[in-house]
C-alpha cells in the first residue's frame, strides 16, 4: 500500500542559507557602520570643507566587503547563492522583464511614498543629508558608482540574505519581510527617526518585490537608479 508524500515542513520550505552566528555578525556590522556614519555625516554637516570623497569610499568598501562575507557565509553553510540573489539571467528578454518590473514597481513604490512622506510630515531634507549630496563631475561620479554599489549589495544584504534568515526564523514570510525592512530601515538611522520609517516602509516594498519575484534583480535596478537619481538631482537643485 502506498504512503502519501509527507507535507513540506516550514522548515524545508523556508531554509536557512546560513548561520546564526554569521547573521549576528552582518547585523553587528550593519551597526557599527551605522553608528559611524551618523558621527560622520554630522561632522559634514558643519565643515567648512567637507570631505564626502572619504564617506562615500568608506561605504563603497564597506557594502562590498559586507557582500563578500554573506556570499562566503552562505557557501560555507552549503546553500546557493542563488537562493540569495536569484537565477541568473538566461536572456535578453528576462533582462527586459525585470527592468519592466522594476519600472512599474518604481512608479508604484514612488507614489506611495510621497503619500507616506506627507502623513509623517518630513520636509526639506536634514543638514547633514545635504552635506553629502555630490559636488561636481568626479563626485558625481562617485556617488553614481555608490548608488550602484548599493543597489547591489543592500539588496542582496537585506532582501536576498536578511529576509531569507528572518523568514526562515520566524517560519513567516511577512514577519521575515516587515523585520528585514526594520533592519534597513535602521542602518538609515543617521537619517533621522522619520526618515527612517520612511526608509522601513520602502524597505518593505522591496521586500514584498523580492519574494514575489524570486529574486533581487528588479529591486536592485531601482535601487541603484533611485539613489543615483535622488543624490544627483539633490546636488543641481540645491545649487
Amino acid at each position: 500500500m502506498e504512503t502519501s508524500a509527507l507535507p513540506e515542513s516550514r522548515s524545508d520550505r523556508y531554509p536557512r542559507v546560513s548561520s546564526p552566528i554569521h547573521t549576528i555578525l552582518v547585523l553587528a556590522a550593519l551597526c557599527g557602520v551605522t553608528f559611524w556614519a551618523k558621527i560622520f555625516t554630522d561632522q559634514l554637516s558643519v565643515a567648512a570643507n567637507p570631505n564626502r570623497v572619504r564617506f562615500y569610499v568608506v561605504i563603497f568598501l564597506f557594502e562590498w566587503l559586507l557582500f563578500l562575507f554573506i556570499v562566503a557565509g552562505v557557501r560555507r553553510s552549503g546553500a546557493s547563492v542563488l537562493l540569495v540573489i536569484g537565477d541568473h539571467w538566461q536572456s535578453g528578454r528576462q533582462v527586459l522583464r525585470d527592468i519592466g518590473i522594476g519600472a512599474g514597481f518604481w512608479v508604484v513604490a514612488t507614489a506611495l511614498l510621497w503619500v507616506f512622506g506627507r502623513l509623517l510630515r518630513i520636509g526639506a531634507p536634514a543638514p547633514n543629508m545635504l552635506a553629502i549630496l555630490p559636488h561636481g563631475g568626479i563626485e558625481i561620479a562617485l556617488w553614481i558608482a555608490l548608488s550602484t554599489t548599493a543597489g547591489i549589495c543592500e539588496e542582496t544584504i537585506f532582501r536576498g540574505y536578511l529576509q531569507r534568515q528572518f523568514i526562515a526564523l520566524t517560519k513567516s514570510a511577512p514577519a521575515g519581510i516587515v523585520i528585514s525592512a526594520a533592519a534597513f530601515g535602521a542602518a538609515h538611522a543617521y537619517q533621522g527617526f522619520r526618515m527612517v520609517i520612511l526608509i522601513a516602509l520602502f524597505g518593505a516594498m522591496f521586500g514584498v518585490l523580492a519574494y514575489w519575484r524570486g529574486s533581487v534583480r528588479p529591486g536592485m535596478i531601482v535601487h541603484a537608479c533611485q539613489d543615483s537619481l535622488g543624490g544627483v538631482l539633490g546636488a543641481f537643485m540645491r545649487h
